[in-house]
Formats: C-alpha cells, structure tokens, sequence
C-alpha cells in the first residue's frame, strides 16, 4: 500500500510559544507527522537554546515563524487571537509565568473552549519544587534513573539529556496532547495536560521498582541485569580502538554468542551465575580485544547473536540498516533524524529546516485575518518582528 504525503496529523493546528529542550521536540514530533505548528518566537534575546545558528536546531524543523513581544498587551492580544482557530498550545515556562502574560489556561479557555493546553515543566506545576529552577539532571536524580546509571564503584553518568527532556518530558507532552485530543471527541472541550520531567521521567522507571520488588535488582550501580552488571549486557572494546554492544540476555542467544567469539562452551550453563560474572566478563573482554569492530561486524553478521558497533554520530547514517530504511535525512546540508514513527497510508509531511525567528510573520498574521496597514503598525511599536 502507498502511503499518501503529508502525515496522520494534517489538519491538526498548534501554537508553539518559543522554549527549550522537549517542547521543541515536542513541537518537532507533530509537525514531523503533519501537523502545522506555528512557533511564536521572542523578538529579543532570551539565552533559549544554545549559542547556535537557527539553521542548526533540528528540532525546530517544519515550523512557521512569528516573532512577537508577548509581554506587550498588542502582543498578547495577538497570541489569543491566533489560539481562537488552534487545536494545541504548547508551552514550557515555569509555572505561573504563562498566567502573568495573560496567556495562561484561563485566558485560553476564555478564547477557545476546545483548545488543548499542554504544559512542561521539570518539577510539575504544583510541588514545593515546582518553582525551582533545574535541568534534565536534576529531574531524573528524583526518580532513581540517574541513581541506576553508571559504573560499579563510580558516580552516577549523564544519559546525555535523553531521560529526563526528551523520553520523560518530550514524548510524554505529546502523548498527553494526542490523548486529550482524543477525549476531545466524545466532550467537545480541551484541557490542561500537565507534562513534568519528574513524572515521565518515574514512569519510565516502573520495570525497575517491579525488578526491586521482586528481589531482583539489587542496590549500587552495576550489579544487575540491565546496569551492565552482567557480562553480556555490556560494551567492548575491539582492537582498533571500537566499540561492540553485546546483548544476548536469553540463553539460546547467549549460546549463540559463544559459539561464534570462541568462548568456552560452558558458559552457556553458568551464564546466569552472577559469581561467575567477573570472569565471564574479562574473558569477553580478552576475546573482543582480539579483532577489529569491522572483523566483529563481518562474524556476527546475520546471527541471533545480539552484537551491534558502537556507532559515532559520524558514522550513522552511513551504516546499511539506516539506509535501507532512510532512517536520516539532509535539511539544509545537515545530516538528521528522519520522522519517525512510519504509517502505512499516511506518510510523513515533507520537511524543512528551521526558520530564521519571524521569517513568517506577514503571511502568519494577514493568514489570520489581520490587515498589512495592522501589521505594519505593530512593527512600528515592537509588538512584533
């Protein structure tokens, strides 16, 4: 079956106010899947993002720009009236900011009764925390994932900020739009999803508390199953220099593994042994040691082996799977991410790279209704650029 161009998600309006970390990708997400997403940019400099061209901030592709001052009373008004024929609201200030706008959900409710007003935060709108500044690390130390990751006897390690913005904060905001769209349905009305790193971030941890209450994980870091306690859930170092991922946490994949890197056989009886794991562990390690990455991929090549490279950013869109499957793209000379996930009818939208704040202000605002002679007036005063 073909799919048609333009994604499950045409016709679905958002309003992106300008913010940091998951609420672009959030934003990202729907556009990626057909969604028009406006994003209202800030005329001054605000330290969003990083010290960065425009052009490099993938998660602000396929968007329209609009720069307005919304903390002008024009500039406000404005906004309200662009929420008037939008489905969802995105923002990301810390709570209580979007209320002393005069863009708060009260405000947009007055407005559009129907609107979805997603909110992220890192601490949850209410809390004695939920006035703290913080970052992705602070958030996922709260949860117990930042305490599970890392080296036996070592400090906890950074998991890039992939736990906390962008799987906890991220996915979790566009889940609960989507979902309150869909009970949208049946009531007619919008309302406020309330998007905190914390929550998403602890709802991801709900194996490990099941693995704990079980009696099977144990406390301190690199003593389990999944932490890189065990020997076979672990990374290598090859000869060259690389890096193989190994996996093959089931025993029939486990013995799949041994027969092919020349392991002693009798591993496949005491792989679960956790006593056995420290020498389980340099042997692994002896043996990767022997050949190249490139000699590991050829031997595991086509196996249940559960063996992968350790890929650089360098060297991913070049590795055959993410080719077969056009896994990456090029916007704009820069190499990314393609949309994901894929859909059997509905295709993903074309895309485009970010724009340059308030490229579309024009076409956005007299899309809106509003005159040339209007516009030229708030630009004249600052209300917009």
């Amino acid at each position: 079956m073909t799919a048609a161009a333009g994604g499950p998600l045409q016709g679905l309006r958002v309003i992106e106010l300008a913010a940091i970390g998951p609420v672009p990708l959030c934003g990202q997400l729907l556009s990626d899947l057909g969604a028009e997403v406006i994003l209202v940019d800030r005329i001054a400099a605000s330290g969003l993002g990083l010290e960065m061209a425009r052009r490099h901030e993938t998660n602000l592709r396929n968007r329209r720009s609009l720069a307005v001052d919304t903390r002008q009373p024009e500039g406000r008004d404005l906004v309200l009236h662009l929420l008037q024929g939008a489905d969802v609201l995105l923002e990301g200030f810390r709570p209580g900011v979007a209320e002393r706008l005069g863009l708060g959900p009260a405000d947009a409710e007055r407005v559009n009764p129907r609107l979805v007003y997603g909110r992220m935060t890192g601490f949850g709108q209410q809390g004695p925390l939920s006035q703290q500044a913080g970052h992705d690390l602070n958030y996922i130390a709260l949860t117990g994932a930042l305490h599970a990751i890392g080296p036996a006897g070592g400090a906890p390690v950074p998991p890039l900020n992939l736990v906390g913005d962008y799987g906890g904060g991220a996915l979790y905001l566009a889940f609960g739009v989507m979902a309150a769209l869909f009970e949208r349905q049946r009531s007619g009305l919008g309302q406020v999803v309330d998007a905190a790193m914390v929550d998403g971030a602890a709802s991801l941890m709900g194996i490990f508390f099941g693995l704990k209450a079980a009696g099977q994980w144990q406390p301190g870091r690199g003593r389990n199953l999944l932490d890189g306690g065990a020997p076979f859930y672990a990374c290598y170092e090859t000869a060259d220099g690389g890096w193989l991922s190994v996996a093959p946490l089931e025993p029939k994949f486990f013995a799949e593994f041994v027969r092919l890197s020349g392991l002693d056989t009798s591993w496949c009886t005491r792989q679960y042994q956790p006593q056995a794991w420290p020498e389980l562990r340099a042997e692994i390690t002896a043996c990767v040691k022997r050949r190249t990455r490139a000699e590991w991929e050829t031997l595991f090549q086509g196996s249940d082996a559960c063996v992968a490279p350790v890929l650089s950013l360098d060297e991913v869109d070049g590795h055959p799977h993410a080719q077969a499957r056009d896994a990456f793209v090029a916007l704009d000379g820069i190499t990314q991410p393609a949309a994901a996930p894929r859909f059997s009818r509905s295709g993903a939208a074309p895309l485009t790279p970010p724009p340059e704040p308030g490229a579309d202000t024009d076409a956005i605002l007299q899309g809106a209704g509003c005159s040339a002679d209007q516009v030229a007036r708030w630009r004249a005063a600052g209300v917009v650029a």
